[in-house]
Formats: C-alpha cells, structure tokens, sequence
C-alpha cells in the first residue's frame, strides 16, 4: 500500500523564530555577522512546489534569496544556514515530516541538520540545529 505524500506546496510567512541567534553562535558565526544574518530573517518569505517527492523551496530575505531543489531519500548538494557547502541528505522522518542531515563536503565543524513538518493546523515548522557530537570506536 502506498503511503500519501504531504503537499509542502505553498507560501509560507513566519510566524515566530527561537534561538536563531544561538544557532549562529555555535556554528562559530561572529556577532556582527549574527545580528545582520537575524535581523535579515525576521521575516523571511519562503515559496515551496512539490511534484511527488522532489521539492523546490525558495527563500527570500531582505538579504539574499536561496533556492535548493531536492527529492526525498536523494543526497544533494547545498549550503548549511552559515553557508558552508554541505551534502544534505533528506528522509522522511513521519508522515508529515522531513529530516535532513547535512554533512560538510570540506573542513571541519559541527554537524547541522533541519526538519519540516507540517502540522494538523496547517502550519509548516522548520527547525534548524547543531550537534557537537563526538564520536568513539571501541
């Protein structure tokens, strides 16, 4: 049986933003960068189509405009939130949810990673982190 693909389709507008700032920070983005990059996004305008499973997500800030095309359970290439290169690799978390871990194609830094999930009201929630994580073979 197959399962119904979500409709992320749309324009989106921001609602509220937590701890963007302290994102930035622990991704090592100086203060003065921070305060334009979150002054920038207050209220970003993000347009989605969707055809199956491969989405197209543009957003617009006062700033600089992004856009990154993707299918779902396909690695593709973009920039983490502080705009390193990175190789992203999107999953269906739940029925209404994508994940997407990011991996930095040079260098080194913290691990980042994203999910949007559409929720019962319809409303579409992106959430942004980092991880310090620190791996260990035994």
């Amino acid at each position: 049986m197959d399962r119904k693909i979500p409709d992320f389709s749309g324009t989106w507008k921001m609602k509220s933003s937590e701890n963007f700032e302290e994102l930035l920070k622990a991704l090592g983005v100086n203060v003065m960068l921070r305060k334009i990059a979150v002054a920038a996004a207050s209220k970003p305008s993000v347009e989605i189509t969707q055809d199956g499973e491969t989405l197209s997500i543009k957003t617009s800030t006062s700033v600089r405009t992004t856009h990154v095309t993707f299918t779902v359970g396909e690695e593709f290439s973009e920039t983490t939130v502080d705009g390193r290169p990175c190789t992203s690799f999107p999953r269906w978390e739940t029925d209404s949810k994508i994940s997407c871990e990011q991996t930095l194609q040079k260098g080194e830094g913290p691990k980042t990673a994203w999910t949007r999930e559409l929720t019962n009201d319809g409303e579409l929630i992106l959430v942004m982190f980092t991880c310090h994580c620190m791996s260990s073979t035994g």
